[in-house]
């Protein structure tokens, strides 16, 4: 159990431990479970692969990655998830959506669960205690998406002192992250189009179509994991009607997004 807690902390990002204390971890092989809504190739996931191999944990020496992708279809993470959990993983990896972390806690019993909560808050939704004592069995990070998507509004307002409207890209997976947008619209007096996605596959010629037709004056799309895959079309469709956009990572400046 030892080793599994210093195992679980460099997956928290341990980055000052010293080099002898990273050796003494290696003298096992972990195992990794890791369940995405997206592919392995991922900037993001890559990255983290990376920070993985500078603490001293490669693939093929002393590390197993048993990775799962649902590829877009949330429909299928329960089975994902419990595939996982029969693999004997020391720590399971649960980023992206809420969906994941729900389905891995589901399928697991007492491992370990890293989560990245990207487009949703961990404490409101009850995974967690606090961001400083999580408590149970789930540590990890988040996108403090409870407070965020108003201060996107504001920098919107901010770079547009004109804008009266902004159309919002929300789907089902980001219901907080919306009353936090609209809170911060209501401060500020800006009326804010909201274009919720309820089922896949979206539809976003029409969506930013009909903020045209409404007349809205920037975009703000909120944190989900669904939209991660369709970043390219989502930011050409707001260049192509020249809508200011605002994004909740700089992935999707590096497409073509305004601000994040």
């Amino acid at each position: 159990m030892n080793n599994r807690r210093r195992f679980l902390m460099a997956l928290g990002g341990a980055l000052a431990w010293p080099r002898f204390a990273l050796a003494q971890q290696a003298e096992r092989t972990y195992r990794v479970g890791w369940l995405s809504l997206g592919p392995r190739t991922e900037p993001y996931n890559m990255a983290f692969e990376q920070r993985l191999r500078e603490l001293g944990f490669v693939e093929g020496r002393n590390l197993v990655i048993e990775f799962r992708t649902a590829l877009g279809r949330i429909e299928r993470l329960p089975e994902l998830a419990a595939d996982l959990a029969r693999q004997n993983c020391d720590v399971l990896l649960a980023p992206e959506t809420e969906a994941n972390l729900a389905a891995i806690k589901q399928a697991s019993r007492d491992t370990p669960i890293v989560m990245v909560a990207i487009d949703y808050d961990p404490v409101a939704t009850g995974h967690i205690a606090s961001l400083a004592r999580p408590g149970g069995r789930i540590t990890g990070m988040t996108h403090i998406q409870s407070e965020l998507p108003a201060k996107r509004v504001e920098l919107l307002k901010e770079l547009l002192p004109s804008a009266r409207r902004i159309a919002v890209l929300a789907d089902t997976s980001n219901t907080g992250q919306l009353a936090s947008a609209q809170a911060g619209a209501k401060r500020l007096g800006v009326e804010l189009q909201v274009l919720e996605f309820k089922r896949a596959p979206y539809d976003y010629e029409s969506a930013f179509a009909e903020a045209v037709r409404a007349k809205a004056q920037a975009l703000l799309a909120l944190g989900s994991a669904n939209f991660v895959p369709a970043r390219r079309q989502i930011t050409d469709l707001a260049l192509k009607h020249r809508l200011p956009s605002m994004f909740h990572h700089s992935l999707w400046v590096e497409f073509g997004g305004l601000l994040s």
